[in-house]
């Protein structure tokens, strides 16, 4: 089993890469909900085969804590908010699906090339998986610019903070538990004001679309 561990942690590195590109050229809010609460699921299992196989007691309450936040709870609130807000439009993008991919493409470059310098530094068995972890934390990044409805955006900036998550576990084996219990619950909160957040800007305006909130600017 510990000769598995290493293509294992690659196959879900992969597996999170492909999520994310899933999502940047996915049209339906429902299907990114569902692939949002897939790529928890992936980094969960990621997380618990590197507790397995680095001895690190304390990624197994990660790997348990991700799985009930990221899996079960969250998709739960989106798929709640969007049921009481009636939302069953299209996933709009300021720029086509094949452009996106292009730039996405190439943040991937970019992001293995960045990473490669800092992976030399590293000691862990997953460090030759940061470069797919930036890759995962700049295509989450891409897809909040790229959207123009509020709801796709928060789920982008969900996407980012997991990427950010299996960067932490790729090069430093994950972060202290205090810190991320601390990151669970500012997240938790988080979900709650954007959802109230939601629900004002669809009373005022009758639409999710964040450019009406340049009419309050100009006024």
């Amino acid at each position: 089993m510990a000769n598995l561990s290493g293509p294992l942690i690659n196959l879900f590195a992969a597996l999170l890469l492909l999520i994310a590109f899933a999502m940047l050229s996915q049209r339906r809010i429902l299907s990114l909900i569902n692939l949002f609460a897939l790529q928890g699921l992936v980094l969960s299992a990621s997380t618990a085969v590197v507790a397995w196989s680095s001895h690190q007691t304390h990624l197994y309450y990660s790997a348990a804590l991700t799985l009930v936040l990221k899996v079960i709870v969250l998709p739960l609130i989106l798929h709640r908010l969007i049921r009481k807000l009636n939302v069953k439009w299209d996933v709009e993008t300021l720029f086509n699906i094949p452009t996106t991919m292009l730039i996405g493409i190439a943040l991937v470059v970019f992001a293995f090339n960045l990473a490669a310098p800092i992976s030399q530094l590293s000691g862990t068995i997953t460090k030759g998986t940061l470069g797919i972890a930036m890759a995962c934390v700049l295509l989450s990044f891409l897809m909040m610019i790229t959207r123009s409805k509020a709801v796709p955006q928060v789920i982008g900036f969900l996407a980012m903070e997991n990427g950010l998550f299996f960067a932490a576990t790729s090069a430093t084996y994950g972060m202290p538990m205090v810190v991320e219990l601390g990151i669970a619950l500012d997240v938790l909160v988080g979900m709650v004001i954007l959802g109230i957040f939601f629900f004002q800007i669809r009373e005022t305006f009758d639409s999710l679309d964040l450019k009406h909130m340049e009419k309050l600017r100009e006024e």
